[in-house]
């Protein structure tokens, strides 16, 4: 049995940093996500890293632990204050924020 991965692309107020993000788990793209939007992915269960990628734009990496049948639940968002996207400038990965549900 697998273990899913739930990602759901919405946040409070005003994004930033729009556009469509690309899902990576484990440095392999694996699909998109848009702005409201929501998707799975099935992952073997064990240890996965997940990141997302708009551009040179990153999230941090998000380490996922899972067990079989386990539903790991995310939420991820572009920048949505003016001085973090500012400072995503120079530092590439505070652009996309991605949070355990």
């Amino acid at each position: 049995m697998a273990t899913t991965v739930r990602l759901v692309r919405e946040g409070v107020g005003i994004e930033l940093r729009r556009g469509t993000f690309a899902v990576e788990i484990d440095g392999d793209r694996v699909g998109t996500i848009d702005r409201h939007g929501a998707t799975e992915f099935t992952v073997t269960p064990g240890h996965h890293t997940l990141m997302l990628r708009a551009g040179r734009y990153t999230s941090r990496p998000v380490v996922l632990d899972s067990r079989e049948g386990e539903v790991v639940s995310l939420r991820c968002h572009g920048t949505m204050a003016w001085p973090r996207w500012l400072a995503s400038a120079f530092r590439p990965d505070l652009a996309i924020a991605v949070v355990r549900e």
